[in-house]
Formats: C-alpha cells, sequence, structure tokens
C-alpha cells in the first residue's frame, strides 16, 4: 500500500472494538470461540499472522481481502505477521479438482521475493506494532523427514486429515490426492506452532474455503503445548447471483499493475452492480461506517449517478496503486468519453486504456472508415461510411466529417489514438 495511503488510514471512530468492526464489515465467516476471541482483542496487543504462498508472481484480489484485514487488525494496536511460503509455495493447497502443477524452487523463491513486496506495502513497518515479514521455509529447511514425521506427524490422525474439505473433495473426484498435496495441512499446522513458539503469535486468518488447515494450526497447538489459540475464515466474496468473485473476463485481477493495469482494475470495481456496492465497500475500503450509510442511502435514491461505485473505485485504486496512479486513471477516463484533454492524458495510462478496448495496429495513412470496420465499431465500410456521414464518429474526441478521412496527423504524440462512435462506443488505434 503507498505510503501516503498508509499514513491517512485510521479506524473508524464508531467502533470501540475491533472485533465488532470486522463482524460488521462482513469479515467473518467462522471462527474459534468467539467470546475468547473478543476478550483476547480488547484485553491487549496480540500477534497475529496470515500466510500467502508463492504459486504465481502476484498476489490478487482473494489476497487482497486478507491484506485489508490484517491492515485493520495492526490499526487496531495490533502486531502482524506478514508469512510468504517458501516452503508452502513448493507444495501448493490442495485445489478441489485437480493437482497443482510444481513450480521449479528458484521460480518459487523469485515469487517469494515478490509477493514480501506486495504484503509489505499494506501495513506499516513503523511503531511497536510494525509488520515483521516471516518466510516458512526457514524452519522447514533444516528438518529431516525422519524429525518432521516423529515430531509434527505423530500429532496428526489420518481420519481427521480426511474429513478436510479440500482433501474429501479431491479425493471424490477423478483427479484423487497425492501424498503431498494431501501433506499440505500438516506443514500450514506446523507453521503456526512455530509462529506460537518464536513470537507468542495466537491468531491466523485466512479465508474460510482454508479452514481445515487454519484448525490444523490450532489443533496442533493445542496438542503440543496445551494452549488455545484462534482462528479467523473470512467469507469468499460472491456476487449477488452467487458467481465468483474477483475475475475479469475470465481472468484474475491480480495486484501487481503488470498483470492488470490501474486502468483496468479501477474499471473492474466502477462495474459493481447495485446489489454488491455497499458490501464491496465495507470490505475493501476504509470508509467509516457513516459514508458507507451514506452511500447506501445515495444508491436506494439516486442509483444512475453510481456514486457508491465511483467511491469503491477510487478507494480501492488508490488503496492498491496510489493516488498518483488512481488521478490518472480518471482523467484518462473522462478524456476517453470527451471529458478532458486526452492530450493531457497520462500517455501510459492511456495506451493501458486502449489495450482494455477492441484495438487495431495500423499505418500512418490508414483510412478511419477501415479502422471502424479492423475495431468492429461497424460491421462494413458502408456501415463505417454510413456513421461517418451521420456525424456520429470522432478521433481524439474530433467529429470525423470526411467519409474518405485518413488517420494520418491526428494521432497523439505517443502514436495512440481513441476512435469513438457515437458517445460511448471506444476503440484504439496504436499507429504504426
Amino acid at each position: 500500500m503507498p505510503a501516503d495511503v498508509l499514513a491517512t488510514q485510521s479506524n473508524d471512530p464508531t467502533f470501540h472494538d475491533i472485533w465488532d468492526e470486522l463482524l460488521w464489515r462482513g469479515h467473518v465467516h467462522v471462527s474459534t470461540d468467539a467470546d475468547a476471541l473478543r476478550a483476547a482483542l480488547a484485553a491487549g496487543p496480540i500477534t497475529y499472522y496470515c500466510g500467502f504462498d508463492p504459486t504465481a508472481p502476484s498476489l490478487h484480489l482473494g489476497n487482497l481481502v486478507q491484506l485489508i484485514v490484517m491492515r485493520r487488525l495492526q490499526l487496531a494496536g495490533h502486531r502482524p505477521l506478514g508469512l510468504v511460503g517458501g516452503s508452502t509455495g513448493l507444495i501448493g493447497d490442495p485445489k478441489p479438482s485437480a493437482e497443482r502443477t510444481l513450480n521449479t524452487k528458484e521460480t518459487v523463491a523469485t515469487w517469494v521475493g515478490y509477493l514480501q513486496g506486495q504484503v509489505s506495502r499494506f501495513l506499516s513497518d513503523d511503531g511497536d506494532n510494525a509488520v515483521r515479514l516471516v518466510n516458512n521455509l526457514d524452519w522447514t529447511a533444516p528438518l529431516s523427514a525422519i524429525d518432521f514425521l516423529r515430531d509434527v506427524g505423530k500429532h496428526y490422525r489420518v481420519g481427521t486429515m480426511l474429513k478436510k474439505d479440500a482433501v474429501s473433495a479431491r479425493l471424490n473426484s477423478e483427479a484423487g490426492i497425492s501424498y503431498t498435496e494431501f501433506s499440505y495441512q500438516i506443514l500450514q499446522g506446523y507453521d503456526f506452532l512455530e509462529l506460537y513458539r518464536q513470537y507468542d503469535c495466537v491468531l491466523q486468518t485466512g479465508g474460510s474455503d482454508q479452514w481445515g488447515n487454519l484448525t490444523s494450526g490450532t489443533d496442533l497447538i493445542h496438542r503440543v503445548t496445551g494452549a488455545s489459540v484462534h482462528a479467523i475464515g473470512t467469507p469468499l466474496v460472491t456476487n449477488s447471483d452467487g458467481t465468483k468473485f474477483g475475475k475479469s473476463e475470465g481472468n484474475a485481477v491480480w495486484l501487481d499493475p503488470a498483470l492488470t493495469s490501474p486502468y483496468a482494475f479501477y474499471q473492474f470495481w466502477l462495474n459493481a452492480l447495485d446489489s454488491d456496492v455497499i458490501d464491496r465497500l465495507k470490505v475493501f475500503t476504509f470508509l467509516p461506517r457513516a459514508e458507507i450509510d451514506r452511500l447506501e442511502q445515495a444508491v436506494a435514491d439516486e442509483p444512475y449517478k453510481r456514486e457508491a461505485q465511483r467511491t469503491l473505485a477510487r478507494e480501492v485504486t488508490t488503496l492498491v496503486h496510489g493516488r498518483e496512479a488512481t488521478d490518472a486513471v480518471i482523467a484518462a477516463a473522462e478524456a476517453l468519453f470527451g471529458n478532458g484533454d486526452l492530450a493531457t492524458a497520462d500517455a501510459r495510462t492511456l495506451e493501458a486504456a486502449l489495450r482494455e478496448l477492441p484495438n487495431t495496429t495500423t499505418a500512418p495513412d490508414a483510412p478511419i472508415a477501415q479502422l471502424l470496420v479492423d475495431t468492429e465499431l461497424t460491421s462494413s465500410l458502408s456501415d463505417a461510411r454510413r456513421a461517418i456521414a451521420q456525424g456520429g464518429v470522432y478521433v481524439n474526441n474530433e467529429k470525423i466529417e470526411d467519409a474518405a478521412a485518413t488517420i494520418e496527423g491526428r494521432a497523439l504524440p505517443s502514436g495512440v489514438a481513441v476512435l469513438r462512435r457515437g458517445k460511448k462506443t471506444l476503440a484504439g488505434v496504436f499507429v504504426e
């Protein structure tokens, strides 16, 4: 998280108990003893952790939920441990349908560095409760197989392990499950035990689909030490129609701007449905309750203004990419639709925006009518010429009046042009 965003965040003043805030925000789907957890959080600073496995070079929106929960707990005074799994990332937790492809040790090590950088951006490294980054490879690599089986494996019962949702789903699938992935829950449980021993860590957070892995740790700590520790499983975020959240055009929405551009990221949030947007504001922003209540009323009274969606897109994009990138995205979006100066829009942001639209690469003297066909803004050349004659075609917000006009001399200095038909149908042109 950019430093300018971290510096301006504060706890919602309407909450006197972080547990109540987590509940109101919709962050708790399942937990260990709620009364004991509430008391532990209210009694004073505790150490907590969340783990992220380097199975890709970037975190995604599902991980963002956990990062925000961690930040809320840190703002309440608690001490975060950000674990990036250099060892568990070599294995991968069981997917519901098939075995994961194992990445090389070199690839996983590289991705550990990427993810540590992302985690550290969302959590403050100042003060008594500064974030501490840890890597489970540090305590698993020295273990021999015999030591692991004797000191850790003996505390696990196979019958209990088979009942875990992820394991049972795979056992009932055609793919089955390897011993490697079957053992994942033991490794995650051992992580919690080591963090309890080293840092007095007493809380783990994660997605509710990870509940079996979370309780693997609480159970192991109780068996080995007799202590009772805690876990919180956050709800899996879904759309109001029950479909999976966090995909754009079927692809994951990543936190790395090289994988999902800030413009595409902003547009993803801007497209939230009225039925979803208030829940998204609660989960993914640090706006106070009074402001979210006001936006909920705005959705009911004036949904056509989409104030809640614009607020959501601005807040989350700023959270992930910073104010400067978000301002550039908003300026580019306004300019694309004729409400700003394309010439002053940030060139990189504008290019990223055009890559998200239907687009084509062309020679400098290409006919605009042909470009309308190439970008599928019209179905044929005759349709394109008719659209131009009717005054409905624009290049960089300038109306095209000649059906024989070319793109020559009309592109921006960066070599891009915005082709528009009507008020809202856009395409990108990249002039070679």
